[in-house]
């Protein structure tokens, strides 16, 4: 039984808990948030133990901990985690920029550690029997990705809005449009970034235009319009359109140039977040301390993308 501490009780770590109750031999024992009422809401509604510090968190029994705070925190609750010997599942971003990532992945070398970015849209069903099924029919090779989201919904004192936890729509959506682009057409090369800001402190919406080592990608995300959320990638032989909400894949077509057409529908189940979840723990059993799939060097690519988008669009947090 691998047991984990939970460090946030927001709105990802309920789904966190929706998703653990199909991971076997896992649970959550102990938790702790900023906010103490979250914390005594969040064990009387899951169980386990309320922590009063992070300190008493990280001295409790657990083998890990999942992040899901704000990522303004990321990076200090990485480490702190590290220190105590406990590997750790961080929610995306992995922290704000490349020189906070640097000490947390060379720390979790040192200590024989698992760190591992929470990125869930690889771990899905329908994304890996995609991948399967293009092994032996592929689109040929991949040129470009078309990718986004934007979202209406959130109410006005949304953390997604604050500067001072590292909101916006680059650092709150745009990791997943990061992954899909560097997933399919490798390391970036070059970016182009427009975005406004709408009378925020950050950015509301964004486009981002990115050359890769094997192509180009057009993403968007946002938080002031209301987008689709599918995604497109196209090939020489031909095209997959990943249906929204692409980022929690559940159908996608393939077109192919000689007229075939492909359906691939494979629902997921408890929310999503217990494929990773369930990648993580396996990796902790397996003594493996790096992700094959969310690798170290993925995570500092992302970030890079999302730290050089920021800065061309004038939006730079605190210290940097």
């Amino acid at each position: 039984m691998i047991k984990l501490g939970i460090i946030g009780c927001g709105r990802i770590s309920h789904r966190f808990m929706q998703g653990i109750k199909q991971v076997e031999g896992a649970e959550v024992t102990a938790a702790w948030s900023r906010r103490a009422e979250s914390v005594e809401q969040f064990v009387n509604q899951y169980g386990g133990k309320a922590c009063d510090s992070i300190d008493e968190l990280l001295a409790s029994d657990i083998d890990a901990v999942y992040i899901a705070t704000l990522p303004d925190s990321h990076a200090e609750y990485s480490i702190s985690a590290l220190n105590a010997g406990k590997h750790v599942l961080c929610e995306k971003p992995a922290t704000v920029n490349l020189a906070q990532l640097g000490p947390v992945l060379q720390l979790a070398k040192e200590k024989k550690l698992l760190f591992m970015e929470g990125m869930k849209p690889p771990f899905y069903p329908l994304y890996r029997k995609l991948k399967e099924y293009l092994l032996t029919d592929p689109i040929g090779p991949v040129g470009y990705v078309r990718a986004g989201s934007a979202v209406m919904d959130c109410p006005p004192d949304h953390p997604n809005y604050s500067y001072d936890l590292v909101g916006g729509a680059i650092m709150q959506i745009a990791p997943y449009e990061a992954f899909l682009a560097l997933d399919w057409l490798g390391p970036m090369t070059d970016i182009q970034t427009m975005g406004r800001f709408s009378g925020k402190e950050v950015d509301m919406f964004a486009i981002l235009q990115t050359q890769h080592q094997d192509g180009y990608a057009q993403l968007y995300c946002g938080f002031d319009l209301h987008g689709k959320g599918d995604a497109l990638i196209v090939g020489t032989l031909g095209h997959i359109t990943i249906h929204k909400n692409w980022w929690n894949p559940s159908k996608a077509t393939i077109d192919y140039l000689d007229g075939r057409s492909i359906e691939i529908d494979e629902p997921f189940t408890a929310g999503g977040l217990n494929y990773e979840t369930e990648h993580f723990c396996n990796l902790i059993r397996n003594g493996q301390t790096e992700s094959p799939i969310i690798t170290h060097e993925l995570s500092r690519q992302m970030i890079a993308m999302l730290e050089t988008s920021r800065k061309q669009i004038g939006l730079k947090f605190k210290g940097e």
